[in-house]
């Protein structure tokens, strides 16, 4: 079964699960888990930030941020088709008390003058803008990654406007392939990170939250108060060091069967080659369950987002045979 539904659905290489094995643990709630503690130093240093925290999900990691940086009743500005917004359950609501409004889903296009006129600074009633949070890249725009330009000027806006700026940066690695822009260009640019270890990596679980240091302190209460304490987390971790000593760069590879895919694709009309920049190929399909089901019976498995959107994601477990054999399956399948 060739699996493409996400980058989530990776396996612990064979090298990942000695590293595991041979992890030295401590209790991490008492700080004392020495391969969590080189974990946090690292990706911390790799960002330009004073600290990181090492959670579950990458979605308690985003979580925790938003509540650092806006306070109850505080508005959040961010994208229709954001993350934090689509698939964490309002999470910013339930738990930090945050509202949020939404410009148009617009992928990584950020119109930053469109940004800057949404924020409000409060005043007789209304909500005060305190936080900005974008995607890099961005999931349900394509895997597209937004330009180091545009991010600059975001930060910009954000201190002209005395706001602060998040990254949910859950596939920040495939940004920094794909243009060759360095972690700590990208950090220095944000107030908050989240970095996930779990998509594209092939780490089994976990993510960081990256800031300066009182606001990783601040998050280790956070996290604890959201039953994100964990104890020997180190087997763990240790996945995450050997990711990151040899999952990344490989990343290029996954970035070209997408590539490949879309090129063969293209000629249904179903997708755009040359808008595929990282491992995701954006479907638009008559009959996107149809096709998922009939792929299904063929040993490729698609991901169905909508009566006619779907999505293939390449990862560290989809090797050029596999890419071979679903572009077989999926072009047989869109001759009819």
């Amino acid at each position: 079964m060739v699996d493409l539904r996400s980058d989530t659905v990776t396996r612990p290489t064979a090298a990942m699960r000695a590293a595991m094995a041979a992890a030295e643990v401590g209790d991490d709630v008492y700080g004392e888990d020495p391969t969590v503690n080189a974990l946090e130093a690292r990706v911390a240093a790799l960002f330009g930030h004073e600290a990181a925290l090492f959670t579950p999900t990458g979605s308690m990691a985003n979580q925790i941020a938003l509540q650092l940086l806006v306070p109850p009743g505080g508005e959040l500005l961010t994208d229709a088709d954001a993350h934090v917004v689509t698939y964490e359950l309002a999470a910013a609501a339930a738990y930090g008390g945050i509202s949020t409004r939404t410009w148009p889903a617009v992928g990584a296009d950020l119109d930053v003058a469109a940004i800057e006129a949404m924020i409000r600074p409060g005043g007789y009633h209304a909500v005060a803008t305190r936080a900005i949070a974008v995607e890099q890249t961005h999931n349900r725009g394509g895997g597209a990654v937004i330009a180091l330009d545009t991010l600059r000027a975001l930060r910009a806006v954000a201190d002209t406007a005395g706001v602060a700026l998040h990254c949910d940066g859950a596939r920040i690695w495939h940004a920094h392939v794909a243009d060759g822009v360095a972690p700590a260009d990208y950090g220095r640019l944000f107030d908050t990170l989240m970095v996930s270890l779990s998509k594209g990596l092939g780490a089994p679980v976990g993510s960081l939250l990256v800031g300066g240091a009182e606001h990783v302190a601040r998050g280790r209460d956070i996290r604890k108060r959201m039953g994100g304490g964990m104890r020997q987390s180190g087997i763990l971790a240790a996945a995450g060091l050997h990711a990151l000593d040899h999952h990344v760069a490989r990343l290029a590879d996954d970035h070209a069967r997408a590539r490949r895919l879309a090129g063969a694709l293209e000629p249904f009309g179903v997708t755009t080659a040359a808008a595929v920049r990282t491992n995701i190929v954006p479907l638009r399909l008559p009959d996107a369950p149809a096709l998922g089901a009939a792929a299904r019976e063929h040993g490729v498995l698609i991901s169905v987002l909508g009566p006619r959107t779907g999505r293939l994601v390449t990862h560290l477990d989809v090797d050029d045979a596999g890419a071979d054999h679903a572009i077989d399956v999926l072009t047989t399948l869109l001759k009819g």
